[in-house]
């Protein structure tokens, strides 16, 4: 179950993170002059502001399963993730 609950976290984490970037091209590329003493060429550049994620533990009480002869449930206190996600502002 928490491995479960970890992964879905972990997969709207990534899936908000990439989502979530602002490129802006800097530069325009251009092609190689082609002879023998050829000019190289060159990639765009570009300017990429991606998402600060901030992943923390903290502790909070759940109520989880207690498997006997039925199924009761107690409290207990265990570490779940906190994800916080700030993105690039517009300029």
């Amino acid at each position: 179950m928490f491995k479960q609950l970890l992964s879905i976290l972990f997969a709207g984490g990534l899936m908000i993170a990439t989502t979530g970037c602002d490129v802006e091209q800097t530069s325009e590329g251009r092609l190689p002059d082609v002879d023998v003493d050829a000019d190289p060429g060159a990639m765009p550049t570009y300017d990429v502001d991606t998402p600060d994620v901030d992943v923390s533990m903290k502790e909070k009480k759940v109520d989880v399963p207690d498997v006997d002869v039925d199924v009761d449930t107690k409290e207990r206190t265990m570490s779940l993730p906190d994800v916080d996600v700030s993105f690039p502002s517009d300029e």
